[in-house]
């Protein structure tokens, strides 16, 4: 086994994480035209309560022990951070029983809350299955993800990552095939092909566990403990107290970050209808906004995500033995790498909006427009959660919280305000949203930034160039897609969507990379000898 550098995980970590977003995509198209939308229905009951449970089995401790591993690795405490991992352990796994055990018990009652008294659907019966199949996978899940903290917190980010990917190839798979044998071929009805596809993230989940403690077994040498006298000694309670701490904050940057929408689904509605748009058109933005556009603008988010799996053990390390300019480093690394990918995908995205609706959701105006301006604030997005877990990783918990208080209450105090100003100055209200979401995280991340600069004397010029190197690819990018827009862009159907994104794609992709190698924008962001460790990789694989 090997463990991987910062920049090394981070792309194993991305890549991971974009397969499994793909494929989480990809799969629903067929599902929903098997199992239809009352079995669509039925299978989202299941998976909003599932979600609440698997939230509280396992919310911030594995990336708690991300932490403490890979802080008592750096500071050569081995028997601390498996003693940390064994108290966690144990710790999921009842909470994880417990949440079972509700789960199952009370699906009649949480069933009934689901659906109440409504008629000509799924029964009170059928949600209440769904809910204790579902429920199993709180028996796996919590052991999973704590098991992929600890590998993460030892730098085994690719074994974390494959893991992932195993769980969710195994439960799209077992999806498909097992709602298609169940109704196409078997013809039993629509509810028990939801059964068989909610037990798939029991059985995905079971795959993904079982990876991991193969790769144990067959490595003990890697995971051994080595004995060292000068250990502190801190005692198990201290040590759960450390656990639950580092918890905390992970789960309420978590709570924060999801109240935006709570924000929105309070405001949006209203206020749209109060500006003399439609119902529909007011529910269409909050559907974009809260669930379709949401689950397409995660492909980017994915490589914010990535590194942050990679720097939070990296950052941990380096602040425990207080190497502040070797995490100014890999701070300036991340925002090099985010900047590079994020906004040429969000702009490519974003030109590409029409086609990219039709192929997931069928074209739609109101959802396309809305859509195009979306995507592109997901380019701050990934900057400001990137930066939000790096300070936690230096256990700057008052920045961390402060800022994202900050963040929430200008989300609050804005979403109304700039919806009704962009209607008063002829632009549609429903892009209100996407706006405030911009300019808040823009000034979160200033915060950040300058305060980092004060305290720890933080420097940022070597940003500046890459950047401006960046736009110049850019721009050259965008001037010939927009040429090649006027010679064909059709999105009249899934065939001709297809077609347009890969053009558009393999053009535009083609443009901006070869642009980074003329200028060196790639040397400037994986360093000069990127290229000669690709090629020593690939001249070692075929010695062997």
């Amino acid at each position: 086994m090997k463990r991987n550098n910062f920049i090394n995980g981070a792309f194993i970590a991305t890549l991971g994480i974009v397969v499994c977003k793909i494929l989480g995509l990809v799969y629903v198209i067929p599902l929903y035209k098997i199992i239809g939308s009352q079995g669509g229905a039925l299978y989202s009951y299941a998976y909003s309560i599932y979600a609440v449970f698997l939230n509280l089995s396992t919310a911030g401790i594995p990336t708690a022990i991300s932490k403490i591993v890979s802080e008592y690795n750096a500071l050569h405490q081995e028997k601390l951070q498996k003693r940390a991992f064994d108290i966690a352990s144990k710790l999921l796994n009842i909470v994880g029983i417990l949440s079972f055990i509700i789960l199952f018990i009370f699906s009649d009652y949480f069933a009934h809350l689901i659906i109440g008294g409504t008629e000509g659907g799924n029964s009170v019966a059928d949600v209440s299955i769904a809910i204790k199949i579902v429920s199993l996978a709180l028996l796996v899940v919590p052991k999973l993800s704590i098991l992929r903290g600890y590998f993460q917190g030892n730098k085994f980010i690719t074994y974390s990552s494959v893991s992932t990917v195993i769980e969710q190839l195994v439960r799209v798979l077992l999806i498909i095939v097992g709602s298609y044998v169940s109704v196409k071929v078997f013809h039993l009805p629509i509810n028990i092909a939801v059964y068989i596809s909610i037990l798939a993230a029991t059985i995905g989940a079971l795959a993904s566990y079982l990876y991991l403690k193969f790769k144990i077994k067959r490595n003990k040498q890697e995971f051994e403990i080595q004995e060292i006298n000068n250990e502190h000694v801190i005692d198990n309670k201290k040590l759960l107290k450390k656990i639950l701490l580092y918890a905390l904050p992970f789960v309420l940057i978590s709570l924060l970050r999801s109240a935006y929408s709570v924000v929105d689904t309070f405001t949006v509605v209203k206020t749209l209808t109060s500006l003399g748009y439609t119902t529909d058109v007011a529910e269409t933005t909050i559907g974009v906004f809260n669930t379709w556009g949401s689950k397409l603008n995660m492909i980017v988010v994915s490589i914010s995500l990535g590194l942050i799996t990679s720097l939070i053990p990296e950052i941990t390390g380096s602040y425990a033995k207080k190497e502040f300019k070797n995490i100014n480093y890999k701070i300036n690394q991340s925002i090099k790498v985010l900047l590079f990918t994020t906004i040429p995908m969000a702009i490519g995205i974003s030109l590409l909006a029409s086609p990219i609706w039709t192929i997931f959701y069928g074209y739609d105006v109101v959802s396309v427009n809305i859509f195009s301006i979306y995507i592109l604030q997901v380019i701050i997005y990934s900057l400001y959660i990137t930066l939000i877990n790096a300070v936690q990783a230096m256990n700057e918990t008052k920045i961390s919280l402060g800022v994202l208080c900050i963040s929430f209450l200008l989300k609050v105090a804005l979403n109304i305000p700039i919806m009704r100003f962009l209607y008063y100055i002829n632009i549609d209200a429903y892009y209100g949203p996407a706006v405030t979401n911009a300019i808040v995280e823009f000034l979160s991340v200033m915060i950040i930034l300058i305060v980092l600069k004060k305290k720890y004397n933080f420097k940022y010029k070597e940003l500046f160039t890459p950047l401006l190197k960046i736009i110049v690819c850019l721009t050259v990018m965008l001037s010939v897609l927009w040429g090649l827009k006027y010679i064909y862009y059709s999105f009249n159907g899934i065939v001709q969507s297809v077609i347009t994104i890969i053009l558009f794609t393999i053009v535009g992709g083609l443009i901006y990379m070869l642009l980074s190698f003329r200028l060196k924008l790639i040397n400037d962001i994986f360093g000069s000898n990127f290229f000669d460790k690709i090629r020593q990789k690939f001249s070692r694989k075929n010695k062997n």
